[in-house]
């Protein structure tokens, strides 16, 4: 356990509006815990709770609040996206985050890299039914291809029993496996963005 001056930002994935109970605001709360004691600074976003305009764009107008949580991705060392699953996949709030994040990738900084180089990316996916591998495989190839990289077992999950109604908000004490898993992904998002800052992506030649 070490302090840092990192920040990290949580992005809740839910279908749910606030104040509703959300299995995915529980674990986003355990995550931003474990980042709190490596001190790392954060917050939880309830991405439905904004108005996310669709489109492939940094700012699509017209009322669009994506500009502003733009703002605070990038002001970020590390981004957490934690969605639950429906029918298989990832919510369609977390897969517009990832279309509003497309934008990214022609945006370069001053020394010519993709914006996202440098930042760190790491996921949460929860769900009563299977999808769980398939939608972090998703989304860590999404993330990656903006730019954000990725540590090593960077995310973590919990399904519960098929076609039952227990959600993970529902259980009384959360699994150990669970709580492995996310302390490994605080451990290693806090040191590989440690590392970025201290040894950036090499410049392009054209840079």
């Amino acid at each position: 356990m070490h302090a840092t001056d990192q920040t990290v930002l949580l992005l809740n994935c839910t279908l749910k509006h606030s104040p509703a109970e959300s299995s995915c605001q529980l674990l986003a709360e355990q995550l931003l815990g474990g980042f709190a004691a490596h001190g790392a600074d954060g917050d939880i976003v309830r991405v439905v709770d904004l108005d996310v305009a669709p489109g492939v764009d940094a700012d699509m107008g017209d009322g669009d609040e994506w500009p502003s949580l733009r703002t605070r991705i990038l002001d970020a060392d590390i981004l957490v996206i934690c969605t639950p699953t429906w029918l298989g996949h990832m919510s369609s709030i977390a897969q517009r985050v990832l279309e509003r994040l497309d934008a990214e990738l022609s945006t370069t900084d001053d020394a010519g890299r993709p914006i996202l180089f440098g930042r760190v990316a790491a996921t949460a996916v929860l769900g009563n039914e299977d999808g769980a591998h398939k939608i972090t495989a998703d989304l860590h190839q999404a993330l990656n291809d903006v730019g954000f990289t990725v540590p090593a077992q960077g995310g973590t999950y919990w399904n519960g029993a098929a076609m039952e109604k227990t959600d993970y908000k529902d259980l009384d004490v959360t699994p150990d496996a669970v709580l492995q898993a996310n302390a490994t992904l605080v451990r290693n998002a806090v040191h590989l963005a440690g590392l970025l800052r201290q040894h950036p992506y090499p410049a392009p030649p054209n840079g």
